[in-house]
């Protein structure tokens, strides 16, 4: 019994500050959103994304959650990060989002469904199932003890209070976010918590029947769905709104969008169950897909592109090593649950 945890401590420690370094990295620098000239500002998100990510990950672990209790945390990310923290969400002037489309209610609507589902999915979803497939030994068991958990509680809300007391004063001075949104974000956290910790565990998942796709497939429809659902929503290329339309036709693009990611959520849980060849297709579909549309929508210079180029071929070459990993010789082993696709 000693000789089992002296070894699992140390591996726990390991995929704890993994995971704690992958998920500023996925989120920021292969979407090119931090240039390579600029890297030193990554810092600034290690506590709320790092911290923030290896929380969510040992709350839903711990009580039996899956996958898609980690998308429903990865949304209350989301609200905290751009609702409270940096108040994009409702900012008439931050990152000119408001100029993105409609506002219903004070919210900038095109900003909200394209950065919400991103974290849940880049920020949070894609870093944990990353981590988990390089510590697949260790499974879905805790990284951290209570301790540990309550330091990376801690360390998330002093992250983000960091970017509350540093984004919103120098990017947008005269504006507060009003308490009632504060209460209603605050109100959305609490339910989508409740759903992901207290329900989604408990409710029974039916395992999926029948084959899945080769992986390659899989990667491809990931890829796709990725870039489309970028390219839908965020202005890019000189463009004022989503998706190059007039302002009034916004909630074309946005509807489209929204179509495209139920679409592929739908197709991605028919499948039949995963090995970690499938998760790892899927993963790296959708990373290269969102790295190659930072390179067209973040990239103003021919610096900054050689920049992310070198970051996608590190990239690259990194799950290449994982996917060769993952095929040697041994048992390709399914996911601790057939009830899931990721």
């Amino acid at each position: 019994m000693k000789k089992q945890r002296s070894g699992t401590a140390p591996r726990s420690r390991r995929a704890a500050w993994t995971l704690t370094l992958v998920a500023p990295a996925v989120a920021e620098l292969t979407l090119g959103t931090v240039p390579v000239r600029m890297i030193w500002l990554v810092l600034l998100y290690v506590p709320i994304y790092g911290a923030g990510v290896l929380l969510i990950r040992e709350l839903v672990r711990r009580l039996g959650g899956g996958w898609s209790s980690v998308l429903a945390m990865g949304l209350v990310y989301g609200l905290v990060e751009e609702g409270l923290a940096l108040q994009s969400l409702t900012s008439p002037h931050l990152y000119g989002a408001a100029g993105w489309g409609p506002r219903p209610f004070g919210i900038n609507a095109p900003y909200a469904e394209l950065n919400l589902p991103y974290h849940a999915v880049f920020s949070v979803l894609v870093p944990i199932a990353l981590v988990e497939l390089v510590f697949r030994r260790h499974g879905r068991a805790p990284y951290l003890r209570r301790g540990g958990m309550i330091i990376a509680g801690l360390v998330a809300a002093l992250g983000a209070l960091l970017l509350r007391v540093s984004v919103p004063p120098s990017e947008d001075p005269h504006y507060s976010l009003p308490g009632r949104a504060a209460l209603i974000i605050l109100g959305l956290c609490a339910v989508l918590t409740v759903l992901a910790l207290g329900v989604l565990p408990r409710l029974h998942r039916p395992a999926p029947r029948g084959t899945p796709p080769a992986p390659r497939s899989l990667g491809v429809l990931c890829g796709v769905a990725s870039f489309g659902y970028l390219a839908l929503l965020f202005p890019f290329a000189g463009a004022d709104h989503s998706a190059f339309v007039p302002r009034a036709w916004v909630p074309v693009p946005m509807a489209a969008a929204a179509l495209l990611a139920a679409a592929t959520a739908v197709l991605l849980r028919r499948t039949g169950p995963w090995t970690d060849r499938h998760r790892l297709a899927a993963i790296s579909g959708a990373l290269v897909a969102h790295t190659a549309f930072g390179l067209v929508a973040n990239t103003g210079s021919v610096p900054d592109a050689i920049g992310l180029v070198a970051i996608a071929a590190a990239m690259i070459y990194l799950l290449g090593a994982l996917g060769r990993r993952l095929t040697a010789p041994g048992p390709d082993r399914p996911l601790h649950t057939t009830r899931e696709t990721l």
